[in-house]
């Protein structure tokens, strides 16, 4: 008989690559966002739910939450100033509580937590636009204790970058109400992306969310926004290489620009 409380979480994989074929000329921003966050709780263990925080230039605020949990806990730690989506937000640092009964960090905040039925949480950071002042995370507030493994984080890292550029749109959206260039900028962006996904799909044959994580992988590596990295791989034809102390410590030296044998597998 199915255990209602804690329900099983959904596959990891078949999420991600749901994720992967949708179109981001399609689909508005705000529904990206929205399917980030509740695939995100279907896949997490821990019957959790999820939220999407924004800081922009200092000022936090929520862009999506899957249920009253996680907005609750959000706007509890924007009230309070600090807690663990603040702190990756604010650092770049995945930042997960084990127990929030038992944990000694951010004290004021804890019991609140508690009282709401949180019991551990995971915290991963968004870089949505460094240059201007804009990130984020992406959290999974969990009903049970020791609620993620080394196998769920990396689940939770591989959604990142969808909410991560699903946010940066939107931030894009909202400031470009009076700015028609920043406005046609972020319809650009998006339509980049989807043609670059297309051209890694055919080249390596690779699945969607293949080509989407080997582009934020490379986002990272060599510190350059995806669409950036997306527009790259149209003009030339290449994606960029790493820079060489990151090539140095990244799976086996391998250069981006070609995938190895390790995208190809789901965790």
């Amino acid at each position: 008989m199915a255990d209602t409380q804690n329900p099983q979480p959904a596959d990891p994989a078949e999420a991600l690559e749901r994720l992967g074929q949708l179109s981001l000329r399609e689909l508005s921003m705000d529904n990206l966002l929205q399917t980030v966050a509740d695939l995100t709780k279907t896949v997490m263990p821990g019957n959790p739910e999820a939220s999407v925080s924004l800081l922009v230039k200092g000022h936090p605020s929520t862009v999506t939450s899957t249920g009253e949990l996680a907005t609750d806990l959000d706007e509890t730690q924007y009230e309070k100033g600090h807690g663990p989506c603040l702190h990756a937000a604010r650092t770049g640092e995945v930042t997960e509580i084990s127990d929030t009964r038992a944990d000694a960090r951010w004290p004021d905040y804890m019991p609140r937590a508690v009282e709401h039925g949180n019991l551990s949480s995971l915290s991963i950071p968004l870089a949505v636009d460094q240059d201007a002042q804009v990130t984020g995370a992406l959290n999974i507030y969990a009903r049970r204790p020791d609620a993620f493994d080394e196998a769920s984080r990396s689940v939770a890292t591989r959604f990142a970058p969808y909410a991560a550029v699903a946010a940066g749109n939107l931030y894009a959206y909202q400031s470009a109400r009076d700015m028609a260039d920043n406005l046609q900028a972020a319809l650009e962006s998006r339509a980049v992306i989807d043609q670059a996904k297309g051209i890694l799909i055919e080249r390596y044959r690779l699945t969607a969310d293949q080509a989407f994580q080997l582009l934020a992988r490379t986002s990272m590596t060599t510190n350059r926004k995806v669409r950036d990295i997306a527009e790259h791989l149209l003009h030339t034809g290449e994606l960029p290489p790493a820079r060489s102390s990151d090539r140095r410590r990244g799976p086996a030296g391998r250069n981006p620009g070609r995938p190895g044998p390790e995208l190809h597998e789901h965790p």
